[in-house]
Protein backbone atom coordinates (compact mmCIF):
# COMPACT_ATOMS: atom_id res chain seq x y z
CA UNK A 1 0.00 0.00 0.00
CA UNK A 2 0.99 3.54 -1.08
CA UNK A 3 0.51 5.71 1.64
CA UNK A 4 0.35 10.08 0.99
CA UNK A 5 -0.18 12.31 3.30
CA UNK A 6 -0.05 16.22 3.44
CA UNK A 7 -0.31 16.87 6.47
CA UNK A 8 -3.11 19.02 8.65
CA UNK A 9 -3.21 22.25 8.65
CA UNK A 10 -3.32 23.34 4.64
CA UNK A 11 -4.03 21.83 1.09
CA UNK A 12 -1.47 20.49 -0.87
CA UNK A 13 -3.88 19.85 -3.81
CA UNK A 14 -0.69 19.45 -6.15
CA UNK A 15 0.41 16.43 -4.68
CA UNK A 16 -2.46 14.89 -4.29
CA UNK A 17 -3.90 15.35 -7.98
CA UNK A 18 -0.15 14.03 -9.16
CA UNK A 19 -0.90 10.79 -7.15
CA UNK A 20 -4.71 10.72 -8.23
CA UNK A 21 -3.50 10.76 -11.85
CA UNK A 22 -0.49 8.68 -11.44
CA UNK A 23 -2.49 5.85 -9.69
CA UNK A 24 -5.02 6.25 -12.91
CA UNK A 25 -2.91 5.99 -15.64
CA UNK A 26 -0.85 2.67 -13.90
CA UNK A 27 -4.32 1.41 -12.40
CA UNK A 28 -3.14 1.12 -9.02
CA UNK A 29 -6.08 0.82 -6.45
CA UNK A 30 -3.95 0.82 -3.11
CA UNK A 31 -3.05 4.25 -2.74
CA UNK A 32 -4.91 6.04 0.25
CA UNK A 33 -4.21 9.82 1.36
CA UNK A 34 -5.18 11.57 3.75
CA UNK A 35 -5.53 15.13 2.14
CA UNK A 36 -6.45 17.58 4.84
CA UNK A 37 -8.31 20.53 4.21
CA UNK A 38 -8.02 19.78 0.29
CA UNK A 39 -9.60 21.55 -2.45
CA UNK A 40 -9.52 18.82 -5.16
CA UNK A 41 -11.41 15.55 -4.75
CA UNK A 42 -9.51 12.50 -6.11
CA UNK A 43 -11.32 10.17 -8.17
CA UNK A 44 -8.81 7.17 -8.43
CA UNK A 45 -7.49 7.02 -4.51
CA UNK A 46 -8.98 6.01 -1.36
CA UNK A 47 -8.94 9.19 1.14
CA UNK A 48 -10.09 10.98 4.18
CA UNK A 49 -9.33 14.56 5.16
CA UNK A 50 -8.03 13.89 8.86
CA UNK A 51 -6.64 10.50 10.56
CA UNK A 52 -6.07 10.70 14.23
CA UNK A 53 -2.21 10.05 15.12
CA UNK A 54 -2.72 6.59 16.05
CA UNK A 55 -4.47 5.92 12.69
CA UNK A 56 -1.61 7.79 11.14
CA UNK A 57 1.23 5.74 12.74
CA UNK A 58 -0.33 2.55 11.68
CA UNK A 59 -1.07 3.53 8.76
CA UNK A 60 2.67 4.36 7.58
CA UNK A 61 3.55 0.60 9.66
CA UNK A 62 1.20 -0.96 6.88
CA UNK A 63 2.57 1.23 3.84
CA UNK A 64 5.19 -0.27 1.75
CA UNK A 65 5.82 3.19 0.48
CA UNK A 66 5.36 6.81 2.10
CA UNK A 67 4.40 9.84 -0.19
CA UNK A 68 4.50 13.60 1.69
CA UNK A 69 5.11 16.98 2.14
CA UNK A 70 8.53 17.95 3.36
CA UNK A 71 6.73 18.05 6.85
CA UNK A 72 9.31 16.88 10.05
CA UNK A 73 6.52 14.42 11.44
CA UNK A 74 5.99 12.98 8.17
CA UNK A 75 9.05 12.29 7.76
CA UNK A 76 10.31 11.48 10.90
CA UNK A 77 7.61 9.02 11.44
CA UNK A 78 8.65 7.44 8.23
CA UNK A 79 11.91 7.03 8.68
CA UNK A 80 11.40 5.57 12.23
CA UNK A 81 9.70 2.93 11.30
CA UNK A 82 12.14 1.69 8.15
CA UNK A 83 9.96 3.04 5.39
CA UNK A 84 10.52 4.63 2.17
CA UNK A 85 9.63 8.03 1.63
CA UNK A 86 9.32 10.29 -1.53
CA UNK A 87 8.95 14.04 -0.36
CA UNK A 88 7.67 16.76 -2.27
CA UNK A 89 8.12 19.94 -0.92
CA UNK A 90 5.37 22.61 -0.60
CA UNK A 91 6.48 25.78 -2.63
CA UNK A 92 5.94 29.35 -1.25
CA UNK A 93 5.77 30.79 -4.59
CA UNK A 94 2.89 28.77 -5.53
CA UNK A 95 0.68 29.72 -2.33
CA UNK A 96 1.51 26.49 -0.90
CA UNK A 97 3.28 27.97 2.29
CA UNK A 98 4.61 30.96 3.72
CA UNK A 99 8.35 30.47 3.12
CA UNK A 100 10.68 27.44 1.83
CA UNK A 101 11.24 25.91 4.48
CA UNK A 102 10.29 22.49 3.37
CA UNK A 103 13.07 22.74 0.68
CA UNK A 104 15.59 23.30 3.21
CA UNK A 105 14.18 20.22 4.44
CA UNK A 106 14.07 18.28 2.08
CA UNK A 107 17.46 19.13 0.78
CA UNK A 108 18.97 18.05 4.19
CA UNK A 109 17.56 14.50 4.56
CA UNK A 110 18.16 13.59 1.01
CA UNK A 111 21.98 15.15 1.25
CA UNK A 112 21.85 12.29 4.23
CA UNK A 113 20.24 9.53 1.59
CA UNK A 114 17.06 9.37 3.88
CA UNK A 115 14.40 10.54 1.59
CA UNK A 116 13.63 10.54 -1.85
CA UNK A 117 13.10 13.84 -3.17
CA UNK A 118 10.45 14.60 -6.23
CA UNK A 119 10.64 18.64 -6.93
CA UNK A 120 7.64 18.32 -9.10
CA UNK A 121 4.58 16.61 -10.24
CA UNK A 122 6.60 15.26 -13.07
CA UNK A 123 9.45 13.97 -10.88
CA UNK A 124 7.02 12.26 -8.74
CA UNK A 125 5.53 10.45 -11.18
CA UNK A 126 9.48 9.46 -12.38
CA UNK A 127 9.67 8.57 -8.79
CA UNK A 128 6.38 6.34 -8.33
CA UNK A 129 7.45 4.66 -11.32
CA UNK A 130 10.71 3.55 -9.88
CA UNK A 131 9.42 2.05 -6.54
CA UNK A 132 10.49 -1.18 -7.38
CA UNK A 133 14.35 -0.03 -7.36
CA UNK A 134 13.97 1.23 -3.71
CA UNK A 135 16.59 0.03 -1.39
CA UNK A 136 16.04 -0.92 1.84
CA UNK A 137 15.75 1.40 4.45
CA UNK A 138 17.29 1.77 7.63
CA UNK A 139 15.12 2.43 10.89
CA UNK A 140 15.92 5.94 12.24
CA UNK A 141 16.78 5.70 16.06
CA UNK A 142 14.63 6.60 18.86
CA UNK A 143 16.82 8.76 20.55
CA UNK A 144 19.21 11.21 19.62
CA UNK A 145 23.04 10.57 19.26
CA UNK A 146 24.94 12.04 21.86
CA UNK A 147 26.57 14.33 19.92
CA UNK A 148 23.16 16.16 19.23
CA UNK A 149 22.86 15.85 22.98
CA UNK A 150 25.85 17.63 23.73
CA UNK A 151 25.57 20.33 21.25
CA UNK A 152 22.41 20.83 22.77
CA UNK A 153 23.56 20.84 26.16
CA UNK A 154 26.03 23.22 25.49
CA UNK A 155 24.34 25.81 24.02
CA UNK A 156 21.57 25.83 27.17
CA UNK A 157 24.23 25.82 29.80
CA UNK A 158 26.26 28.69 27.74
CA UNK A 159 24.01 30.14 24.94
CA UNK A 160 26.91 29.14 22.40
CA UNK A 161 26.70 26.94 19.50
CA UNK A 162 29.30 24.44 18.73
CA UNK A 163 29.04 21.79 16.14
CA UNK A 164 30.05 18.10 16.91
Amino acid sequence: MIFVTVGTQVHFDRLVRAVDEWAQSRARDDVFAQVGPSNYVAKHIKTKQFISPEEFRKTVESASVVVAHAGMGSIITALELGKHIIVMPRRAALGEQRNDHQLATAKRFAAQGRVVVASNEQELVEKLDQLGALVKVDRLGAHASPDLIATIRTFVETGQFRKP
